[in-house]
């Protein structure tokens, strides 16, 4: 089939009758479904031929033309246009009625023709939906050609201003859905809602041709009527009608509780009904209290937002709806309850989705750095408001982004929207709130503080590769948490955008490091900042809680949700030994916690709950997804390490020593320790070497182990170095078991007060290194400023080479710094060893990502900072900075590690004891 006939209209009562609006889809509906049509480009790929192209689509992802970033010079690409062709029929008895063309978005300007004849002017601008009135263009009952030119750039500067010279893909096409629209020529053009909180209900409807009556009905999310039929008179030529209704104790929409109805309106002339709409709505009220904040049906709330592209790699700016439905569940998982639309008005089913899952809206006129002229913007904001104002989802209005204000179209967002929703600059102050992108915590703390706007940031924390959306997230929320002023913020932003390159054999491009870096990966692979901000989000907030034997199964609670009962929740628990099946689990009864308040949840453990190692607690909201699970350490390393380490031994050790060497033998394994300096040379075995060696090497501070001696004591032999405040008050331990074990005791300062990180390094050749398992947090890497969302476990991570936001985008990172460690078996391309710790709150690095002295940062914030060697035990690490802050700049917890109280003192070091494995098992 070429098209469909589908009808939109009262569907809640099961019957289609022929005075709703029908509709007939040209095109397919999304990019899960396209129809072929004719096309033939102009320039780039492919040019000069007619074919055929997919419709729904962006012209480059189907082999056409050129891929363009927005920061790219090639002015020839402004010569390149798409020309589309595609023959329909209409049914015949369409004949009497009022037929419209309708174009969800076209980029960038389209110029459409009906058998030959012009529909109308040509339209200027990608993101917004336009129609022409075909009647008298068509042939009734008979073939019809549609002929469609698209101008990838736009003839008016304005529109290639705001659209085209801007931070993100350029694309041609017609990338949404075209369809037509069959109207009685008495009907309702248009509709405006207002829905309030206190079940006050207004439409302004908006009628062409002659009618004498409206009615009106609400129905509910079953489709049962909900409050009374309103039948309100049309005067003699009248071309539009208020209706003004009351309903008691209307469900109200949130982000947490998308309550949705629909509104029928039915427009009838001496008796009859001519003409039938229905339309979702939500009851919500919107209100803007300056020097205060933004509230919601009364309530104040924050936004935990984030910025969203309509993207997907293979498609372009072609999406679907259930990639709108996969983008607003990953943003709730995340416990997100805002989005920002950056930097253009979205598809109509994102919208949709919002609106049902629950999502806060800022829907946002076009404008990069440069803004549409006032003639056409005007045009623009009237187009994007009779699309997208029904939708109870969005509460903000961007007029354009940085420096793309159009001041004088500010005036159109409340003059065409009854509802009066306040309008925003971002990256500015305007109308109280103050928007400005990427300030440095100390700087944004000091305007919450201080200032008297409204602070919501549209933009912070940039993903730039890895850190940026989650590191010093958990600093700055505290503070917007607990400031007055504060109305939360947007990440940016949701995905990374590469875009598959049809004429690269298929490779994922991201214009190097301009394409927009996310939390998730074009495919939406999961960062490692997903799970911090699903932590840090959580709307059940946990106060700090240690497991000690006096813990009596109780949990402070803050409730974060600004509608929703902690009551709403349940709760359930598990006792759990990390490699052993063995498990108890359990639930709690959710408290009775008011939005805003504390109070306390009690987990009814059983008596034997210490013989486990892991509490964890998931909390479960009212829709019965996951909020978080958060890890309680039972057992600490030294406990677990005593099981774990092999001490025993039948046969004896020997150790002979050489002038600059010990060589000690246990169960056949062969150590040699340097002398003088006490590290570690060489290992070997039965089976033959092991590669760890040449440690441990202070970092940072001063390796000056020295004066070693060695004794046997109760079987064992120890070697141990001698303290000397001034020369060697770095002290080093190594006690070597019969079983083969050693155990490594660390005693050491760091160089300064102020280090980037502190402890011991080992030398590994990294090409030899296949995997890890370790217990820990887990499964991703860590940074300083970033230390939460992991969970304590047992994980397996098989080497990668990969960095964030960067092909070929495989999750989660095998280099970097891991949280936690209670052991790591290395599984190598020879023997594997283990190390375990027994001291608490050691980090594993794993050699040295990529992106340490990147030349592609530019702005020369991102800050990988690691210690030299290839595999280290470290007790302080250090935090990572984003594409616009150094990691100092994000917070308390991207600072350095301060080590004022140890002085050169035995009693006050740092101490480190760590058990090795090296018998290959």
């Amino acid at each position: 089939m070429k098209h469909c006939l589908v009808y939109i209209g009262l569907l809640l009562a099961g019957v289609v009758t022929a005075q709703d609006t029908q509709v007939q889809y040209l095109s397919g509906t999304g990019s899960d479904h396209t129809v072929d049509w004719q096309f033939y480009c102009t320039g780039g790929r492919n040019a000069g031929k007619w074919t055929t192209i997919a419709v729904p689509s962006c012209w480059e992802l189907q082999g056409f033309g050129k891929y363009d970033y927005g920061f790219s010079k090639d002015t020839a690409r402004g010569k390149e246009q798409g020309l589309y062709k595609y023959s329909f029929t209409v049914p015949a008895g369409w004949k009497e009625k009022k037929v419209n063309i309708v174009f969800e978005g076209a980029m960038t300007d389209a110029t459409v023709k009906i058998n030959g004849r012009s529909a109308g002017a040509t339209h200027e601008g990608a993101f917004y939906a336009f129609k022409y009135d075909i009647s008298k263009l068509l042939k009734y009952g008979k073939e019809n050609l549609l002929e469609v030119t698209v101008a990838k750039h736009s003839a008016n500067a304005s529109v290639n201003a705001a659209e085209r010279k801007a931070d993100f893909w350029l694309f041609g096409g017609i990338f949404r859905p075209v369809f037509l629209e069959a109207l009685p020529q008495q009907h309702i053009s248009q509709y405006w809602l207002d829905a309030k909180a206190d079940g006050s209900f207004a439409a302004k409807v908006q009628l062409q041709g002659d009618a004498d009556k409206i009615t009106t009905q609400v129905y509910d999310a079953a489709g049962k009527p909900f409050g009374s039929t309103y039948t309100g008179e049309v005067k003699a030529g009248a071309k539009e009608v208020w209706v003004k209704q009351q309903y008691q104790q209307p469900l109200l929409w949130t982000a947490e509780t998308p309550h949705l109805y629909s509104v029928v309106f039915s427009l009838s002339k001496n008796g009859k009904t001519i003409h039938k709409v229905s339309q979702r709505f939500g009851f919500r009220t919107v209100e803007v209290k300056l020097r205060d904040g933004m509230y919601v049906n009364g309530v104040k709330v924050k936004m935990k937002g984030v910025n969203r592209h309509s993207f997907w790699p293979s498609t372009g700016r072609t999406t679907s709806k259930q990639l709108s439905i996969e983008d607003v569940l990953l943003m709730k998982d995340m416990n997100m309850n805002a989005v920002r639309m950056s930097h253009y008005p979205p598809d109509g089913h994102f919208l949709d989705v919002c609106d049902s899952l629950g999502l806060f809206v800022m829907d946002e006129l076009a404008g990069w750095h440069g803004n549409y002229d006032t003639r056409t913007g005007t045009k623009l904001v009237q187009e994007m408001l009779e699309h997208d104002a029904h939708h109870p989802s969005i509460i903000f209005w961007a007029n354009g982004n940085e420096g793309g204000h159009n001041l004088e179209l500010d005036t159109l967002f409340t003059h065409w929207d009854i509802q009066q929703r306040p309008v925003i600059h971002p990256w500015q102050t305007f109308s109280g709130f103050e928007t400005q992108h990427y300030r440095d915590f100390n700087y944004g703390i000091g305007e919450f503080e201080n200032g008297h706007n409204m602070v919501m940031p549209t933009e912070f924390l940039h993903g730039m590769y890895d850190g940026g959306h989650g590191a010093g997230l958990d600093d700055y929320w505290e503070h917007m948490w607990h400031n007055p002023l504060s109305a939360g913020g947007f990440l940016w932003d949701f995905a990374d955008e590469g875009v598959v390159r049809t004429d690269k054999n298929g490779i994922i491009d991201t214009d190097e490091n301009h394409g927009p870096d996310g939390i998730v990966g074009p495919h939406h692979e999961k960062e490692g900042s997903y799970f911090t901000i699903k932590e840090v989000w959580s709307p059940v907030h946990m106060e700090r809680r240690e497991i000690t034997p006096a813990f009596d199964g109780r949990f402070m609670i803050e409730n974060r949700y600004f509608y929703t009962n902690i009551n709403q929740c349940r709760f359930a628990w598990k006792l759990k030994t990390p490699g052993i099946q063995q498990q108890l689990t359990g639930t709690a009864v959710a408290p009775d916690i008011a939005p805003g308040a504390k109070g306390t949840l009690a987990i009814p453990l059983p008596q034997s709950w210490q013989q486990y190692d892991v509490l964890y607690l998931t909390a479960y909201g009212p829709d019965n997804k996951e909020i978080f699970t958060w890890s309680y350490p039972i057992a600490l390393p030294e406990q677990v390490a005593v099981r774990k380490v092999d001490t025993t031994g039948a046969g004896p050790i020997t150790l002979v020593e050489y002038d600059s060497t010990f060589l000690v033998t246990a169960n056949t394994v062969e150590f040699i320790f340097n002398k003088r300096t006490g590290l570690i040379q060489a290992v070997s075995n039965g089976k033959g070497k092991q590669l760890l060696s040449n440690g441990p090497i202070v970092q940072q501070g001063v390796t000056n182990f020295s004066g070693f001696t060695w004794k046997q004591e109760g079987g064992n032999v120890v070697i141990r170095s001698k303290f000397d405040r001034k020369s060697s008050y770095n002290t080093l331990e190594w006690t070597i078991y019969p079983s083969g074990w050693i155990k490594m005791k660390l005693h050491y300062f760091p160089g300064d007060y102020f280090t980037d990180f502190i402890g011991v390094n080992f030398s590994f050749p990294e090409k030899e290194i296949k995997a890890v398992e370790y217990l820990g947090k887990g499964p991703y890497r860590v940074w300083k400023n970033r230390l939460k969302g992991g969970a304590l476990d047992i994980w397996h991570k098989d080497y990668n080479n990969s960095e964030t936001g960067e092909v070929p985008f495989v999750y989660p990172e095998f280099k970097g710094y891991h949280a936690n460690m209670y052991w790591t078996k290395f599984i190598t391309t020879g023997q594997p060893f283990t190390v375990v710790s027994a001291t608490e709150d050691v980090f594993l690095r794993l050699f040295t990502p990529l992106v340490k002295d990147d030349p592609k940062d530019t702005w020369k914030n991102l800050q990988y900072v690691f210690p030299g060697g290839d595999i280290s035990f470290m007790q302080g690490i250090s935090g990572v900075g984003t594409k616009t802050q150094k990691r100092e700049t994000t917070g308390p917890q991207g600072m350095k590690n301060i080590m004022y109280d140890y002085e050169k003192e035995p009693l006050r070091a740092l101490e480190m004891i760590l058990y090795f494995d090296f018998r290959g098992e």
